[in-house]
């Protein structure tokens, strides 16, 4: 089997969630398959930390300062057979600024786990809508292949013209994660795990997670979230920890149930459910939001409940915090359908069937 070189260029190195789990954990797996992958991440680890301290002039100052060695990096001659891009090369770059950049590293396929193309085409500033509202579909145009982590994206990829589309899901590497079993006489303990910058969907549920909390004597545990967010809180005073990759699993291990609230809007509708994959790959029962790909994930009632307006949410979290066993029956229906399913185990050979065909001008839907 020959080799394939592939130019992957991502979003951000390890500490960013997308370029991690998109195609960064992949990457041991791809060379096993034959495929030798050069990184090349837009933006640093600085500048996601300068983002979360609420600091965006000097993300911003750092981010230009790699945005232009990404452009070294493109005018420079390269023997690769592929380039693999996280969503764009630059944001709020001008297609035909990109798409002339792009020229050097056909062919290309781009990669989506969330609706970037929302980000311009529903953008409050008229100016955005019309100087890149349709950036995205071009650049979706232009890809041999478009990988897309569920089916709200991949249809936003046909209706913009794309040639070819791959259906990928966002995954655990199972081997990290172990299924957890707590005591009857602990307390139980509703997880959320995200990041800052989505901690507003919580506290969208805050009035249900007190009621609930203070109903059934259950706990509150908050990975990723500012540790201010406790403030907003009244009668129940959540646990709030820093997220980090090392520490994730057993941050998560602590629960006893996970929960992913959203909103009901079209940039919701293009996530891709990840943190409900780690809750099960934890062997966790989860109560979500019922939008977009969290209906696929969640077999209603197998392993997890969906839920809709704030009754809803206060009956299965209920439901859940009485009844151990239910827990646990659940908990390992999600197990299961992460290993078949949501595991790199499972979608590596898919992955790489794509990165191959594509750099042979072809594609495996």
């Amino acid at each position: 089997m020959k080799r394939i070189k592939v130019l992957l260029f991502s979003k951000y190195s390890r500490r960013g969630p997308s370029s991690r789990l998109r195609s960064l954990q992949y990457l041991p797996l791809l060379r096993e398959y034959g495929i030798d992958v050069q990184v090349h991440a837009l933006f640093p680890d600085a500048y996601l930390e300068e983002l979360y301290r609420g600091r965006p002039s000097a993300s911003w100052y750092r981010a230009s300062l790699h945005g232009m060695q990404r452009i070294m990096q493109l005018l420079r001659r390269s023997d690769h057979d592929l380039a693999w891009i996280e969503g764009e090369l630059f944001p709020y770059l001008p297609n035909w600024i990109e798409s002339a950049l792009a020229r050097s590293v056909m062919p290309y396929v781009v990669d989506y786990d969330d609706a970037l193309f929302h980000k311009y085409d529903m953008s409050p500033s008229p100016w955005v809508r019309r100087l890149l509202g349709s950036k995205i579909d071009q650049v979706m145009r232009s890809a041999t292949c478009v990988i897309a982590g569920n089916g709200y994206l991949a249809a936003r990829a046909l209706q913009a013209g794309a040639t070819r589309t791959a259906i990928i899901p966002t995954v655990v590497d199972e081997q990290r994660y172990t299924t957890v079993s707590h005591g009857a006489d602990k307390q139980p303990v509703i997880g959320w795990i995200g990041s800052p910058a989505t901690e507003h969907y919580v506290l969208d549920n805050r009035e249900v997670l007190e009621r609930v909390c203070a109903k059934y004597g259950a706990r509150l545990l908050l990975i990723g979230a500012h540790a201010e967010i406790a403030s907003q809180f009244s009668s129940v005073v959540p646990e709030v920890v820093e997220w980090s990759e090392d520490s994730e699993v057993a941050m998560i291990s602590r629960m006893d149930i996970g929960i992913m609230p959203l909103r009901d809007g079209p940039w919701e509708r293009g996530k891709c459910g990840y943190k409900i994959i780690q809750y099960m790959a934890c062997g966790l029962p989860v109560v979500a939001s019922a939008v977009g790909t969290n209906s696929d994930i969640v077999r209603d009632g197998e392993n997890g409940f969906l839920a809709g307006d704030s009754s809803t949410w206060e009956e299965h979290l209920g439901q859940l915090i009485t009844d151990r066993s239910l827990r646990s029956r659940m908990g390992q229906a999600g197990r299961t359908c992460v290993e078949n399913e949501y595991s790199l185990k499972a979608q590596a050979p898919r992955l790489a069937e794509v990165l191959r065909n594509a750099g042979q001008s072809s594609c495996a839907a």
